[in-house]
């Protein structure tokens, strides 16, 4: 069987989160979620999305781009994933060259990947010149089961949708700002663009303003839990976050349970997030509430030259 690796094409977009699904069970993917993506990739990204197909049937997956928005510059990211009946057939090293070759053209020197914490994935990374940095768990919730009652917010703290802020979510923006800045990782981000949030975070089709629960002191947002839904019973949390003056109150803790609640009355079974490993009391968090770890995966790096 011949692989070949080649550019997406617009009629890929459902073989493509086929194979994340199939490879990454816990993170929501489907079709309209992935064209969005390819279509709306910032031209500082570089991005350059992959696949690797046999006999016409796409059986891997390359997620590749420079990290514009780091406070460095030279960082790049790829993220290869292969459908779980096709692994051993090579479509996992033709996947990483490739991508290597196209973000080192455009001036990265280093590279960042997530790999499952599984011995086959990690000897493939370390036989690519990727050595093992951090590490993060996937974690599930039974939307089924019992989730901890919901509180009333303190004197002075209202908990709202996003979707009250639809005609003007600049103040969302702001906060995801904030919090962003100090989010534990290797890269670190700078939100700065709000037109290209609006395009991406904002307008992507897994963001469920509806869900997403907001903490507001007078008329200003100060926490919030952000949710996914892929319209087919799964919801994720995409980022849970609070002011820092705000801190050590509780108020994204009440905003999350607010929103889990939410997201069980509207039909959605099951909950996926996930944290760094070191993020103790995130995850703490995330216990109290009855999310189990369901996997873990290993940031790896390698330097270019």
């Amino acid at each position: 069987m011949t692989v070949i690796v080649r550019d997406v094409r617009p009629e890929d977009a459902e073989g493509f989160a086929r194979v994340r699904r199939a490879a990454v069970p816990f993170m929501l993917a489907n079709a309209a979620q992935v064209a969005f993506d390819w279509i709306h990739s910032h031209p500082e990204a570089h991005a350059r999305p992959l696949v690797a197909e046999i006999d016409g049937e796409i059986v891997g997956t390359s997620q590749l781009r420079i990290a514009h928005d780091a406070p460095e510059a030279g960082v790049g990211s790829v993220n290869v994933y292969v459908h779980p009946e096709k692994r051993g057939l090579g479509a996992g090293t033709l996947l990483v060259r490739a991508s290597e070759e196209h973000l080192a053209q455009h001036g990265a020197t280093v590279l960042y990947s997530w790999v499952l914490d599984e011995p086959g994935f990690r000897a493939f990374a370390e036989r690519h010149g990727y050595a093992a940095r951090r590490s993060a768990h996937f974690l599930r919730l039974d939307l089924t089961a019992g989730l901890p009652p919901l509180q009333e917010p303190p004197a002075g703290v209202e908990l709202r949708s996003a979707a009250e802020f639809a005609a003007d979510p600049r103040p969302l923006f702001v906060l995801d700002a904030l919090t962003t800045a100090d989010e534990p990782g290797d890269v670190g981000a700078e939100l700065t663009d709000y037109e290209h949030w609006l395009s991406t975070t904002w307008n992507h089709p897994l963001f469920d303003p509806e869900l997403t629960t907001v903490a507001v002191v007078d008329g200003r947002p100060v926490a919030f839990s952000a949710a996914q839904t892929d319209g087919q019973g799964r919801y994720s949390t995409g980022m849970t976050g609070t002011d820092p003056a705000f801190r050590g109150r509780g108020l994204a803790k009440l905003a999350k349970n607010l929103s889990l609640h939410r997201a069980r009355a509207a039909g959605c079974t099951e909950a996926f997030t996930g944290n760094d490993a070191g993020n103790e009391p995130m995850l703490a968090i995330n216990k109290w509430f009855g999310y189990e770890i369901c996997a873990t995966e290993v940031r790896h790096a390698r330097t270019l030259g």
